[in-house]
């Protein structure tokens, strides 16, 4: 287990959902993205991945290869990945195909995240299953068999595919001089478990449901078997941040995010991230005040010091070296749309006190 007493013992990245504010189009909130990925190059941040959130008003990370492209292609040397890729939504051939062009576009840079999860609602999944992309019903099964197309296309002896009595050669790009470091992403044992099998990297999404990440890591880490790409396990923590000068000015920053979680864990509906003050002028309802402090608690939510200090804490307790930060800090009124200041001050005040 890891000795990590501060953070400038971690290795630091960052998971962007792209959010997109009330008082943000589509085009702003990814322009406020671009401007937190060139913060995060600038002060030292190791990775920065993007999710895939598919029909969400609060949710603008649709595409991860789209938006890594337009990152990578903004920023100077951080790695940039997806946090991640839901397989299930798409062909595996499509998925190498992309990852293979952004690896041999910015060599040495790329990361693929896979995960299983739809990451989105049922009928939002159901249209992009059933569209054009020919994905089966059973792709959520078939998860494994999946992952090791992917990785093996990717390759550059690419796979072999067996057709009326012949095999014909398929890659997913010509010549790969290389290829993205694949990570397997899960919320439960199963992906751990598969990671473990593989011999793959594998992150536990701590900072969703911030429960069973000790049982999951445990269980990959015991089951690990080495594999040619990696010889020991390895893993990292995800974690959902607000820092500010002061804790009460963290406390009102992550209300907006806080407040869109609970619609998204009560089933109530969804709108764009509200801007502090509209949250303020809103109130909690007495029976959601529990589940509200509860996911709080999980989150590390105050000044520098502090926030230093819990996430040292978090990697201590779990055994890692690296914490991905989700900085979910909204905004106050009067904010400029296509900046994301309180997000990128979050980064800032966590290397710079």
């Amino acid at each position: 287990m890891s000795d990590t007493t501060d953070t400038r013992a971690l290795t630091l990245s960052v998971l962007d959902l792209v959010p997109v504010r009330s008082d943000q189009t589509s085009s702003d909130a990814l322009a406020a993205t671009v401007g937190l990925a060139r913060a995060a190059d600038d002060l030292g941040y190791h990775r920065y991945w993007l999710a895939e959130h598919h029909n969400m008003p609060a949710v603008a990370a649709t595409n991860p290869p789209v938006l890594i492209a337009t990152i990578a292609g903004a920023t100077r040397r951080i790695r940039v990945g997806s946090g991640g890729v839901m397989l299930p939504n798409h062909a595996p051939l499509v998925v190498a195909e992309q990852f293979s062009l952004l690896e041999a576009a910015f060599p040495g840079r790329v990361d693929l995240g896979l995960g299983r999860a739809p990451g989105t609602d049922q009928i939002t999944a159901w249209a992009l299953r059933h569209g054009a992309g020919g994905v089966t019903d059973d792709a959520a099964e078939r998860f494994p068999d999946h992952v090791d197309e992917v990785r093996a296309m990717m390759s550059p002896d690419g796979v072999g595919v067996a057709l009326r009595g012949s095999t014909h050669p398929l890659r997913a790009t010509p010549r790969a001089a290389s290829v993205p470091d694949v990570w397997l992403l899960g919320s439960s044992d199963f992906s751990a478990r598969l990671a473990a099998s593989r011999g793959m990297p594998y992150v536990f999404a701590h900072h969703f449901s911030g429960q069973g990440t000790a049982e999951a890591l445990e269980l990959y880490r015991s089951q690990f078997v080495p594999s040619p790409e990696l010889d020991a396990p390895r893993t990292f923590l995800t974690v959902n941040v607000v820092v500010a000068d002061t804790t009460e000015e963290a406390r009102r920053l992550a209300e907006p995010q806080l407040r869109t979680m609970l619609a998204l864990r009560t089933g109530q509906p969804l709108t764009a991230l509200g801007l502090v003050e509209e949250i303020e002028k809103s109130e909690l309802a007495e029976q959601h005040r529990s589940l509200v402090g509860a996911m709080a608690a999980r989150w590390v939510i105050g000044d520098p010091a502090s926030a230093r200090a819990d996430l040292a804490r978090l990697a201590a307790t779990y055994g890692v070296d690296e914490v991905m930060v989700n900085p979910v800090a909204s905004a106050w009124t009067g904010t400029d749309p296509r900046r994301s200041p309180a997000r990128e001050e979050t980064l800032r005040l966590l290397v710079e006190g």
